[in-house]
């Protein structure tokens, strides 16, 4: 008995099942279904497609008769001109399986709804339990022993969970920044992006903007063994040592001249302590000792220090009583040598970045250019080597790459 009849494919059928099958996103039982009708459309016979794709013909005759109980709602929805997007909406819904209802619920709903509740308690506080995390094995066991079912396995504590879209055994982190997005917060913003726009107009004013920041814990890495540079041919890609030894640590206060995009008197030291930020600030402005500076800087404890302030007073020539930390005056607090720090009547005055918005220091930026462009894959046999290899690059940018950066945020959210 002849099993004949090709299937009429539209030509936008026929390029939304190619597209069907060439699209990585495509599920592979559609593909499957669509080689079914791709095929039969060309020979015209069920049982050769049946041979060539190596499937049972009633497989293929079932698709095909799906493909054609769907055809007329095909030939209508090209008369109206869908959209190419919601035309293959409809071809990939015809090639689907059919809704069937499945075995019945092994939990009732108030089991699982327990077996949810309990996948999302914490941890940290039950002293009985020696873990800060459930996995679905113990969660499975506590579900029995809670009473909650007689038996589950894990697998069936991962579907139920995956309907809800938990997954207690992941997590990831979020801040808690109660000054985020409040007025006080987009005015601290605001100011640090007014000053950078008038950056050229301080220089040539002779006043001097300097972002300035640490970055601390820079590791002087020796690689055991030589890197192979890339080779044609090959992976194309450097071959770096896995295995290293460390020799110490070191610290890099830089500087960032806003204007001219270089990096002005940079200090690195093995510690970075209070002292030693006071003796930076005091190097760097030693290159202009009677000019103005504003320094723009985040709020760490070290960046509104005691040492600090008694340095700019002096170095300002300030003979106001300062008074005594932790007690009165200036020194009294944080906040009370802030404001001082911040006065825009001083010749040298600091601006800071609100509090969990350091990366509006431009300085961050670049210390990202030096991890990149040195630190990264760089082999160092001691802190010496490291600190020149530091200073170097240093001389080296500023010489071939410096330029100011084009900062073009606003103060505001870049988008709601």
């Amino acid at each position: 008995m002849s099993n004949g009849g090709k299937i009429p494919l539209t030509i936008k059928q026929s390029e939304i099942l190619q597209h069907l099958l060439k699209c990585s996103t495509t599920e592979q039982r559609i593909i499957d279904r669509v080689k079914i009708i791709v095929e039969y459309e060309r020979c015209g016979y069920k049982r050769p497609v049946a041979k060539t794709l190596n499937i049972c013909i009633k497989t293929v005759r079932k698709w095909i008769e799906r493909w054609n109980e769907c055809s007329e709602y095909f030939d209508t929805l090209e008369q109206n001109e869908l959209c190419l997007k919601g035309y293959k909406e409809a071809i990939t819904e015809c090639l689907k399986d059919s809704y069937r209802q499945g075995v019945p619920d092994k939990f009732t709903a108030e089991e699982t709804t327990k077996i949810i509740a309990m996948a999302c308690e914490t941890l940290d506080d039950d002293s009985s339990k020696p873990i800060s995390r459930w996995t679905h094995q113990e969660l499975a066991k506590e579900a029995v022993r809670r009473g909650y079912v007689k038996e589950i396995s894990r697998q069936s504590i991962g579907r139920i969970l995956q309907e809800v879209n938990i997954k207690p055994h992941m997590s990831r982190y979020w801040l808690n920044a109660p000054d985020l997005g409040t007025e006080q917060f987009y005015e601290d913003v605001d100011e640090v992006c007014e000053i950078y726009r008038q950056a050229q107009a301080l220089h040539e004013e002779g006043i001097h903007l300097i972002s300035t920041d640490e970055n601390s814990g820079i590791q002087a890495i020796e690689r055991d063994h030589t890197t192979h540079p890339a080779k044609p041919n090959k992976q194309g890609k450097e071959l770096i040592e896995h295995n290293y030894t460390r020799h110490g640590t070191l610290c890099l206060f830089g500087n960032f001249e806003v204007a001219t995009g270089k990096i002005i008197a940079p200090t690195v030291n093995p510690t970075r302590t209070e002292k030693d930020f006071v003796a930076h600030i005091a190097q760097t402005i030693s290159l202009d000792v009677e000019g103005k500076w504003i320094f723009i800087m985040d709020q760490l404890n070290t960046h509104m220090s005691e040492s600090l302030v008694k340095w700019v007073a002096n170095a300002c020539n300030i003979q106001d009583d300062l008074g005594i930390k932790g007690v009165s005056g200036i020194l009294k607090s944080k906040i009370t040598r802030k404001a001082f720090l911040t006065e825009s009547s001083h010749r040298i005055r600091i601006v800071y970045t609100p509090r969990h918005a350091s990366w509006l220091n431009q300085i961050e930026i670049w210390f990202s250019i030096i991890s990149r462009r040195l630190l990264k894959r760089g082999s160092f046999a001691s802190l010496d080597q490291l600190q020149h290899r530091i200073l170097e690059f240093i001389k080296f940018f500023n010489e071939t790459m410096a330029k100011p950066f084009k900062w073009t945020y606003g103060g505001r959210p870049l988008a709601l």
